[in-house]
């Protein structure tokens, strides 16, 4: 079976979601944040696996499902930080971030047979997910991350290594407040949804 990865930072004000600043409060982006790794992990925890990973940045809080081992992140940009985090698995793995609160169990679940990689596009040009049956940390080192052209890029690598790749759906990450309303859309009954309902700044629903 496949190990799940989840990369994520701490859901601390000042350091996560800061794109949400304005229209939403350090305080806010950051319970925005917490509710979406918290939607996030539940999905995972209800995915069928051989391991559940959590790769922090930060300490873990009472958002944390039972059944998750938790690593600290390694320092570098974020493609070492994602080439690392596969470097600890010793078979399939897939890995997801912490900005699709979205995310189900359906599309976590994963078979590899027949393909070698599996590949999440996001609508602002990254990747949501990146599942790898035989995890291989080179795939990912000098990736240009947080770019339009990240996701490309990545799928490109992985073609360009010969992999067969299987595309899962795209998703929106959420970074800004119109990506918030919108996701909270697609995930009425998320406590992101909630938490979102429950925030002061003023934006278009």
């Amino acid at each position: 079976m496949t190990t799940l990865l989840v990369i994520a930072k701490e859901p601390l004000p000042g350091r996560v979601k800061t794109r949400l600043t304005p229209p939403f409060t350090p305080y806010e982006a950051a319970a925005l944040a917490e509710a979406a790794l918290s939607d996030t992990l539940r999905a995972v925890a209800a995915t069928p696996a051989s391991r559940r990973v959590l790769v922090l940045d930060g300490a873990p809080g009472p958002w944390l499902p039972p059944g998750f081992e938790v690593v600290p992140q390694c320092a570098g940009g974020l493609d070492e930080r994602l080439a690392a985090a596969f470097a600890r698995c010793d078979g399939p793995a897939l890995l997801i971030g912490m900005d699709t609160p979205q995310v189900t169990p359906d599309l976590l679940t994963v078979d590899f047979d027949g393909c070698d990689a599996y590949f999440g596009p996001a609508r602002d040009g990254g990747f949501w997910a990146l599942g790898l049956a035989d995890p291989d940390p080179g795939l990912l080192r000098g990736v240009p991350m947080s770019t339009p052209s990240t996701g490309a890029v990545q799928r490109a690598r992985l073609v360009g290594a010969g992999l067969r790749v299987r595309d899962l759906p795209c998703l929106r990450d959420v970074d800004t407040a119109p990506d918030a309303v919108a996701v909270a859309a697609l995930a009425p009954r998320s406590r992101f949804a909630a938490r979102l309902a429950g925030c002061t700044a003023a934006v278009s629903r």
